[in-house]
């Protein structure tokens, strides 16, 4: 395994060898721990100082399953604080077989131009690319495919990364080398942008598999935990088909569906835009209800989407898309809100981080709720880079600001998902408390709170959701660093199997003898280089809070608020 370092200031690309100390750490692990090592918590985060860290997964590369996962981590333009994104796609399995640990991309070149990384099993080189500058993703990645071909996976940024936007996403090549997959949160496209590149492409040809030390143990594993994933209710059945949309009528029925920029939890229309009526559309119209967003994903939770004509429009429509641009933008026309994910994609920007923004810039006055032309509009402005585009580009909280917001759901300036804190309470937790910015995917408390897996926890109740999210935080922060698809996790909390069968993969390929102790100490680990970077960064425990809002005002249809006192949350992630 290899480490390349790319420095844009010299326009020269180094290989070195993998510390010790980073041998066993990968993905998430990988990238937050460089950036500890590396970055200045002090830095500008758009400045020559900040660096953007990309690693596979320990496992990525492998046949073990739903393992295609590649975290890019730097500081965050948007949040000011440590950041790992996390996406599906191509590149993480491409990166694995070429024997690259991580690519470090560091420095600002001088001038006006673009440049694009090429990396194969001989070489890594920089090239001048301005042909594709303005671009969106969608041209970018078909240039590249006629130019570089099939043996290739893409991530690209748009011109929301061009201008250095903090709602700006890294785009990443799905199977049909469509720049569906994003790197979303925390504006890392902005730090790509900065750094003048404009795209990285990734071609595996002629490699070799994978070395495995022990390979009748691994398949064996992979083969069993495979069985687990799909024999589950969750990653077997609703996810694969329905897709992440499912969860539209499940949390609109809880109670928990925020709408109306997360002014009630139910959303009269909901069923217009649930997963169930999305999977009728796209088999009525010839798309795709089950699509894997990597090879070797066998949830396939993905979904490839038509528009009325039966012509291609998006894929990767997931829950929380659907969720920002519908009920909590109050519009229940899905083939809107379909356009509207397909111009993020190719805007390059976090479908979160806008689909909230537009929501508050609808209280602000700019747009009314449920303004389907306003939507697309504004999303247009973003890619244009006009003023109006500018300021929704970067991002809730500063939207917020210009047009006089009060209420805007944010923590650490990044926007919430889709399930509202005071009716998700074990949500809000982890909103509150991980690292990262409000992000349910650091902590998916939904898991207890909503669909009774490993148990279930009164979402409206603060009984446990403390000790849930804390859990949460520090398996997702190991399972983040193998590679592996955050929904594996349904069937390792309910299946007492599941964990030492990924144990057994992790020891069967590294010739190692870990326990499950040992993967829980690597998410622990984890956490503690985050929380390091952040508070060396500024940050305090004032940092780990809900606006106050959510403490005040109560929330329908349950009428309850987020009573969790600072000291509650202050206990979450202290590590002896």
């Amino acid at each position: 395994m290899k480490i390349y370092r790319v420095n844009l200031d010299e326009l020269k690309v180094t290989e070195e060898l993998v510390k010790d100390t980073y041998s066993m750490l990968g993905g998430r692990g990988l990238t937050s721990q460089m950036i500890l090592d590396e970055v200045d918590p002090a830095c500008d985060a758009l400045g020559r100082h900040n660096k953007l860290v990309i690693a596979p997964g320990l496992l990525s590369g492998t046949s073990a399953p739903s393992s295609g996962r590649v975290s890019v981590g730097a500081k965050s333009p948007l949040t000011g604080g440590i950041k790992e994104s996390n996406s599906g796609g191509t590149v993480s399995q491409r990166l694995g077989k070429l024997g690259i640990k991580a690519i470090v991309i560091e420095g600002i070149p001088k001038g006006d131009d673009f440049y694009k990384l090429v990396v194969n099993k001989d070489e890594v080189k920089l090239e001048v690319c301005n042909d594709f500058k303005g671009k969106g993703n969608y041209e970018t990645m078909e240039s590249l495919l006629e130019e570089y071909g099939k043996h290739c996976s893409f991530m690209t940024i748009g011109p929301a990364g061009e201008f250095k936007l903090q709602a700006a996403s890294i785009a990443i090549s799905d199977p049909e080398f469509r720049p569906t997959r994003h790197c979303g949160r925390g504006g890392l496209g902005a730090v790509m942008g900065s750094k003048k590149l404009k795209a990285i492409i990734v071609n595996d040809e002629g490699t070799t598999p994978i070395p495995i030390h022990d390979k009748d143990k691994f398949r064996k594993a992979a083969k069993d935990f495979a069985k687990m994933l799909m024999d589950h209710p969750v990653s077997g059945g609703g996810l694969t088909k329905y897709g992440t949309a499912v969860l539209i009528n499940i949390l609109n029925e809880a109670g928990g569906l925020p709408t109306k920029n997360f002014e009630s939890g139910r959303f009269d229309k909901a069923g217009m835009i649930s997963g169930e009526t999305i999977a009728e559309k796209i088999e009525e119209r010839g798309g795709k209800t089950t699509h894997a967003c990597h090879p070797g994903c066998v949830m396939q939770c993905s979904q490839i989407y038509n528009d009325k004509d039966g012509n291609y429009l998006t894929s990767g429509f997931e829950y929380e898309t659907i969720w920002a641009f519908g009920a909590n933008s109050m519009i229940s026309d899905i083939d809107v809100i379909a356009m509207a994910d397909r111009m993020c994609d190719d805007t390059g920007i976090d479908t979160i981080e806008i689909g909230n923004t537009i929501a508050v810039a609808m209280e602000g006055g700019l747009i009314e709720f449920g303004d389907t032309k306003g939507v697309l509009n504004l999303i247009a402005e973003v890619f244009k880079g006009s003023p109006v585009g500018r300021i929704i580009g970067n991002g809730a909280g500063f939207t917020g600001k210009a047009f006089g917001v009060r209420r805007v759901p944010v923590v650490k300036n990044q926007a919430m998902p889709a399930y509202d804190p005071r009716a998700v309470k074990g949500q809000g937790v982890t909103y509150a408390t991980t690292p990262m910015g409000a992000d349910h995917t650091a902590g998916y408390a939904v898991t207890a709170n909503i669909l009774g897996v490993g148990g279930t926890i009164d979402p409206l109740k603060k009984d446990g959701q403390l000790e849930l999210s804390r859990n949460l935080q520090i398996a997702t922060a190991a399972i983040d660093a193998t590679g592996f698809c955050l929904f594996i996790a349904f069937a390792v909390i309910d299946n007492p199997e599941a964990l030492p069968k990924i144990v057994d993969m992790l020891n069967a390929m590294f010739n190692l003898e870990l326990t499950g102790d040992d993967v829980t100490n690597l998410g622990i680990s984890i956490l503690k280089a985050e929380l390091e970077f952040n508070e060396k960064a500024g940050f305090t425990k004032l940092d780990d809070r809900l606006p106050e809002y959510f403490t005040e005002e109560e929330f329908a249809p349950h009428n309850v608020t987020f009573d969790f006192t600072g000291e509650e949350l202050d206990s979450v992630l202290k590590f002896d």
